[in-house]
């Protein structure tokens, strides 16, 4: 079963009504990533909350805000038909009807998660993670869930939303989902299709260039120097917003004794960002 709720009143009410839940927050725009989470959350719950909000705090002034795919009955099609391979199921669409529903007039809150949310994306997008965490906390707020999922191509996101969740101990557990990729190896995402096909054909160097640093790295300390001096070369395209070693718990730039370590990227093809990442274990 599935049920559309559009106003904030309708869905506190419903809340009432469940025990634990699991919880999809979404953009809306869904792809095979989007529904990879809400499989997952089936798999664990009966009732599965799923939010289709494009939050205007997330966005810049000179950002995609106004032509971000909205797609409302195409996204109902395809959670109906993942929801019947459930059939003892329900999933709750919550899809507010206007961003008041969300934000009420004079709101006046800010939630931001400091160091996590000014490094890389929070550096190229100032403001754009307590966008994030704003909306994330009153969606969790709004819903209680028990887990919520989060797919890890947005892998700076994630850390911040469970570090979050530490600060404010708030009682959910925080699931990364793994990424899901077109056969070419590009991550999926809603913004995938602004890319004209030669813009495309160009975004597979974003997914080849992480391999290869996985391949340089091969698990191995002793071979980050040769991973930074490849990175260097790599980033004589100017086309690159970023490609950076980082911690992989904490985001740190101090590599030398990580455990695991996070190969983050932002490709960038005319005004389309290609956001994706990759773990790589060092011994």
């Amino acid at each position: 079963m599935v049920k559309l709720i559009t106003k904030t009143l309708e869905l506190i009410q419903e809340r009432q009504m469940d025990s634990e839940v699991g919880f999809v927050p979404t953009m809306g725009n869904l792809h095979a990533g989007h529904l990879s989470l809400l499989r997952d959350a089936l798999s664990q719950f009966k009732t599965v909350y799923f939010s289709i909000f494009v939050n205007p705090k997330q966005f810049g002034p000179q950002e995609d805000f106004n032509r971000y795919p909205r797609t409302l009955e195409k996204d109902l099609e395809l959670i109906q038909e993942t929801v019947k391979n459930f059939p003892d199921s329900k999933v709750i669409v919550f899809h507010p009807e206007n961003p008041q529903e969300i934000f009420p007039p004079n709101f006046n809150l800010n939630i931001s998660v400091w160091n996590l949310n000014r490094l890389l994306e929070g550096e190229k997008r100032p403001g754009h993670f307590d966008g994030v965490t704003t909306v994330v906390y009153q969606l969790f707020h709004l819903v209680k869930p028990h887990t919520a999922y989060f797919g890890l191509k947005d892998y700076q996101q994630y850390l911040i939303i469970k570090q979050m969740v530490k600060d404010l101990h708030l009682p959910i557990h925080i699931k990364g989902m793994p990424i899901i990729r077109e056969e070419s190896g590009l991550a999926l995402s809603s913004r995938n299709q602004y890319l004209s096909n030669e813009e495309k054909m160009s975004s597979l160097k974003l997914n080849l260039t992480l391999k290869k640093i996985v391949e340089i790295l091969d698990s191995k300390k002793s071979n980050l120097p040769k991973g930074r001096v490849y990175i260097q070369q790599t980033l004589q395209d100017k086309n690159w917003n970023y490609l950076e070693l980082r911690d992989s718990e904490t985001l740190s730039q101090n590599i030398d004794h990580s455990k695991n370590i996070s190969i983050l990227a932002v490709y960038q093809l005319g005004s389309t960002r290609l956001l994706d990442n990759m773990q790589v274990e060092i011994k």
